[in-house]
């Protein structure tokens, strides 16, 4: 699931929400709000069906494959608090969704790939790594190379807005952004039922 490279369209009919946030994947489910295939009715799903949804809508919207759903989940369960809630925070602090929120990409796909390439650093140093999570005081900055601030700024330009992210600041002068602290329930950028996903995984 990190590395889906299918029909993004396909998959935001099937759960029935905008996951992928490609011009293409939207106008699909604006145009055919149905799910996928030849003569497909809208049936009531079990609540097997419901909760496999739930948590495909996770893995495609944070781009996480099933070992690192479970290994969260896992971390999750050892914190205080609601475990669906922690599921979703631990995820909201990866680096690339923090770098898709603040503005510096279209897309969390394309914020995966500029990491990956090496684009950003995290307190000066070079992060490779899209999974890497955040904490308070964290600087995320882009690599200082011409082609890559050249990258930066033109899709800034290009009008590209952030999601508000309250727990994160960013200077747009700089491209740099600071972790202020850590997210609440308030700051998920994913509407799902987590405690049904939890119920999935605790099976």
């Amino acid at each position: 699931m990190a590395r889906y490279t299918g029909p993004k369209g396909r998959v935001n009919r099937r759960l029935q929400t905008n996951i992928y946030e490609t011009s293409g994947a939207i106008k699909a489910l604006e145009k055919r709000p149905q799910p996928p295939g030849m003569h497909m009715r809208f049936r009531r799903p079990s609540n097997y069906g419901v909760a496999l949804m739930e948590k495909q809508k996770i893995k495609h919207y944070y781009g996480l494959g099933e070992r690192q759903l479970r290994r969260y989940f896992e971390k999750a369960t050892r914190q205080k608090g609601n475990t669906g809630e922690n599921l979703l925070l631990l995820c909201e602090q990866r680096l690339d969704n923090v770098i898709r929120r603040v503005g510096l990409s279209k897309t969390r796909s394309q914020a995966r790939q500029g990491v990956a390439h090496g684009h950003f650093r995290v307190n000066g140093v070079k992060v490779d790594r899209p999974s890497y999570l955040l904490r308070a005081g964290d600087v995320i900055s882009v690599r200082p190379r011409k082609n890559v601030l050249q990258l930066y700024q033109k899709i800034r330009e290009m009008g590209v807005e952030g999601e508000g992210c309250e727990w994160v600041s960013f200077d747009s002068e700089s491209l740099s952004a600071t972790v202020q602290g850590k997210p609440s329930g308030s700051d998920i950028s994913l509407p799902v039922d987590a405690n049904t996903v939890v119920e999935f995984l605790s099976r």
